[in-house]
């Protein structure tokens, strides 16, 4: 399994921009499928983004898209969540996950997570 730690998380404005990085170690990073879920207190994990190592395909929730953008370096064992133009409805704990197969949008799929960062957005 890979071992992955988040960072990046804050307090900000609504309008400004966040850049989430995910690390990870542990052997053949590549070779892994990353998602990033976001959490609110009271609701269930919500996926945000993916990254398929098998189609190469970058997938979004429809509340994200155009304004969060996944990358990821393979290089660096890191995959990263920018994020512009930040709503207050994007407040929440944001979690990096990683599979083996292919990149899915159910957090139930994935078998390693981080501890999360919280990312707040004040109005």
């Amino acid at each position: 399994q890979v071992q992955l730690v988040e960072s990046g998380g804050g307090l900000v404005q609504a309008g400004d921009s966040l850049r989430l990085s995910c690390a990870a170690s542990g052997s053949f990073f590549s070779s892994y499928s990353m998602g990033w879920f976001r959490q609110t207190p009271g609701k269930e994990r919500e996926f945000v983004a993916a990254f398929s190592r098998i189609s190469a395909i970058t997938t979004y929730a429809d509340a994200v898209k155009g304004r969060f953008t996944m990358s990821r370096d393979n290089a660096k064992n890191a995959v990263y969540l920018q994020m512009n133009s930040l709503k207050p409805e994007d407040t929440a704990v944001y979690y990096c996950a990683a599979r083996r197969n292919r990149a899915t949008t159910a957090a139930y799929d994935y078998d390693s997570w981080g501890q999360g960062t919280q990312v707040t957005v004040s109005s």
